[in-house]
């Protein structure tokens, strides 16, 4: 793991870098948190379990701490954090990169992916609905979106994702995990399944 500054407009963005394992890598995946940032991510540090995991599948992963940490998280702000890292996977020479978010994460994620054709998949878990905008989600079609929630979670209901879900296009789905509170710790392993078998089917193998 390299823990490096990604250099942005608006200020430095602490993250935590895996290249893939291989000469030549599926793509790399961008993770991100809540509102109080972090690298580890929701579901007992699934992120942190994800950095070990993908490398030897041949996938890079970056994992961003947004830069400013408030609640109500700053939309312009995670956004703006999120397409610096996509730039800097880009500079990599990471052709392909799948985003995932947590709660405020999974939100900045949706927007960060409308704003650039170098996203091939989003996956949002647990995501607020504030800051995203209709048409944001529908120019996400045909590539994939997968959204995960919590049937038990009373921080931010899973009737959110079902919005989403709702007005998405081609390439969605949705996963509504019972039992499950907001950081979805409880359907861990089935999270870690569902991740696992999304991240396989949008960064293939390259042939």
């Amino acid at each position: 793991m390299t823990e490096l500054t990604i250099p942005s407009e608006p200020g430095p963005i602490a993250a935590r870098w895996r290249r893939a394992d291989r000469p030549h890598p599926r793509g790399a995946v961008l993770c991100v948190g809540g509102f109080d940032g972090g690298f580890d991510g929701p579901a007992q540090s699934i992120y942190a379990d994800l950095a070990e995991a993908l490398p030897k599948q041949g996938i890079g992963i970056l994992r961003l701490d947004f830069r400013v940490k408030t609640s109500p998280g700053p939309i312009d702000d995670g956004t703006a954090d999120v397409l610096a890292g996509i730039d800097w996977l880009i500079e990599q020479g990471m052709e392909r990169v799948a985003l995932i978010g947590h709660s405020y994460g999974g939100a900045i994620v949706i927007r960060a992916a409308a704003r650039s054709q170098s996203v091939v998949a989003t996956c949002a878990l647990s995501t607020q609905t504030m800051g995203i905008e209709p048409e944001e989600v529908r120019s996400l079609a045909p590539r994939p979106l997968m959204l995960v929630h919590g049937a038990a979670d009373w921080r931010l209901p899973p009737r959110l994702s079902a919005w989403v879900y709702a007005i998405a296009g081609k390439g969605r789905e949705l996963h509504i995990l019972d039992g499950a509170t907001h950081s979805l710790r409880q359907r861990r392993a089935e999270l870690w399944s569902l991740l696992l078998d999304w991240l396989d089917r949008v960064l293939p193998a390259q042939r």
